[in-house]
């Protein structure tokens, strides 16, 4: 997209990311959330990388600059680093933060990038973007320093729920995130949060169809402008292999909750952690 552009920014933010999930910045441990890990971070990634190609493909418009195209994927890089803990943070995993780690992803990524000499205006532009990726984040509530950065953040947030359902172990992770859910709400005071809803693994596999086609797909289209599509290759009528690989998933997932005994033996190969 940027042949002119910097050559090492790409591994430099790699590096500064490999780092923070690796407890290998400043006072905090390597990730320990069981979901929410540097892997999830790099399917979001990845997804992200296609659909700013896609777009830079189609030729859309207004075009997307090289610099802010660089602060998305910090963006999308720090976006969960608010689940790391600090050294002195022993209780429980980095998924008690569930419910504050957007924000505390915010500020994380401004300590980082302050201390790498970007300016304030580009710390709140990936800030901004940051916010997108939360569970009920409304892109026309976030105070945008322009347009391009909002289409940057509502492609960030298509990334993080179509890099993470898309993956080739989403329902293989689903007892992970369902046990920082329950951890999550060990830590909470709030009975009414999303992360009280789920009464088992089994009652969040179950939801999980529903959770795709009343929240995500109607997000995708209505908070995140539809940005998906370019991922559609070729553009603007080919197959989208994220969308096709989820309902992939879907479908392989009512198989394994049409019978009883195919709901057990999933739960019982997929145990969180094992």
């Amino acid at each position: 997209m940027f042949p002119a552009g910097d050559g090492n920014f790409v591994p430099r933010a790699f590096h500064w990311a490999a780092d923070c999930f690796a407890g290998r910045y400043d006072d905090y441990q390597a990730v320990d959330a069981p979901y929410h890990n540097f892997e999830h971070t790099l399917q979001g990634t990845l997804c992200l990388a296609r659909m700013l190609r896609g777009r830079d493909a189609a030729g859309a418009r207004p075009v997307l600059p090289q610099r802010l195209v660089e602060l998305a994927l910090l963006a999308i890089l720090l976006h969960d680093t608010g689940y790391l803990k600090k050294r002195g943070d022993t209780e429980g995993t980095g998924a008690k933060y569930t419910l504050t780690h957007v924000t505390r992803s915010a500020e994380f990524a401004a300590r980082l990038l302050a201390e790498n000499g970007f300016a304030a205006n580009e710390i709140v532009s990936v800030q901004n973007m940051i916010r997108c990726t939360g569970v009920d984040a409304s892109p026309a509530a976030i105070p945008f320093q322009s347009e391009v950065e909002k289409i940057a953040g509502q492609m960030l947030g298509a990334a993080d729920l179509l890099g993470q359902m898309a993956a080739d172990n989403y329902l293989e992770k689903l007892p992970a995130l369902h046990a920082e859910f329950a951890e999550a709400a060990q830590f909470s005071s709030s009975s009414s949060s999303f992360i009280a809803r789920f009464a088992s693994v089994e009652d969040l596999l179950r939801r999980t169809p529903d959770f795709w086609e009343k929240y995500v797909k109607p997000r995708l289209e209505r908070e995140f402008g539809g940005v998906h599509r370019f991922l559609n290759d070729p553009w603007p009528d080919g197959p989208n292999a994220y969308l096709d690989q989820i309902e992939r998933h879907l479908r392989r997932l009512r198989e394994i909750l049409a019978t009883e005994e195919g709901t057990k033996r999933f739960l019982e190969k997929h145990r969180a952690g094992g």
